[in-house]
């Protein structure tokens, strides 16, 4: 069975810097993708990053620059760093896993990020 934690989360000024950590129960090189999404209020949940099992990443346009996601094979976790936090990213924030064969998703319960201005 696959688990997901999700941690990291808080409340950082506008301007500020948080990071995210996902850790994985066994090995994350079951996944072809990793990634991060999140959701505000009444908005639907979108994606943030992604990172493959190769390496590459995607961004959403909205944190390019701004965000970066990582992944440390070792410890089985996945990680995104929050740097010139804005207002608008203010979310919870997800983790989220596709296993690679079969392509089922997993995600994680949610971590709280919230941005004050």
């Amino acid at each position: 069975q696959v688990q997901l934690v999700e941690s990291g989360g808080g409340l950082v000024q506008s301007g500020g810097s948080l990071r995210l950590s996902c850790a994985a129960s066994g090995s994350i090189f079951r996944f072809n993708t990793m990634g991060w999404y999140r959701q505000a209020p009444g908005k639907q949940r979108e994606l943030v990053a992604s990172i493959i099992t190769g390496g590459n990443t995607n961004y959403a346009d909205s944190v390019k620059g701004r965000f970066t996601i990582s992944r440390d094979n070792a410890r089985n976790t996945v990680y995104l760093q929050m740097d010139s936090l804005k207002p608008e990213d203010t979310a919870v924030y997800f983790c989220n896993a596709i296993l690679s064969g079969n392509g089922w998703h997993y995600w994680g319960q949610g971590t709280q990020v919230t941005v004050s201005s």
